[in-house]
């Protein structure tokens, strides 16, 4: 009455009915072994990515830092630069008054000496002029006092 499809297909059943449960509870534990896998793996890339944000705020704050104390030590050498300048325009300007003053000083000196030598050549020759003045016009004995005379007014005048 059963046939041989019968009692096949009540052994497969059977046989099918007596392995689910074990075969189902591995293939449900591979299943969880591999879900848990997946999200210990997807933690560990969260946690990384958390990590690689912290790193590139801080390698930014650093940069803005490294940034900020460029354009400090960039101001800080424009107003030494600055500083520099002012005091070689300074040193500058002292140089040139002092090279002027002693050029007015030069002429000064220059003109005192060749207004002594002007006179002392006016005085010479008035000298001269007078002696040769008196020579032709006085007797000798008079000659003599009046050059004398002249002498010494012009040594008072002199010094």
């Amino acid at each position: 009455m059963f046939t041989a499809s019968f009692w096949t297909a009540l052994a497969f059943v059977l046989f099918v009915a007596a392995v689910y449960k074990p075969v189902s509870k591995k293939l449900s534990a591979a299943l969880d072994e591999r879900a848990q896998k997946i999200s210990d793996e997807l933690d560990e890339a969260v946690r990384l990515r958390e990590e690689a944000q912290a790193l590139l705020a801080s390698y930014e704050r650093r940069q803005n830092e490294a940034l900020t104390e460029a354009e400090n030590i960039i101001a800080h050498a424009k107003e030494e630069a600055e500083r520099q300048a002012r005091q070689a325009g300074e040193a500058l300007e002292e140089l040139i008054a002092r090279r002027e003053a002693q050029a007015v000083d030069r002429i000064a000196r220059a003109e005192e000496d060749a207004t002594a030598d002007v006179r002392n050549a006016a005085v010479e020759l008035a000298i001269a002029a007078t002696k040769k003045l008196i020579s032709s016009e006085l007797k000798e004995d008079h000659q003599q006092a009046l050059v004398d005379e002249a002498i010494g007014e012009l040594g008072e005048k002199l010094h």
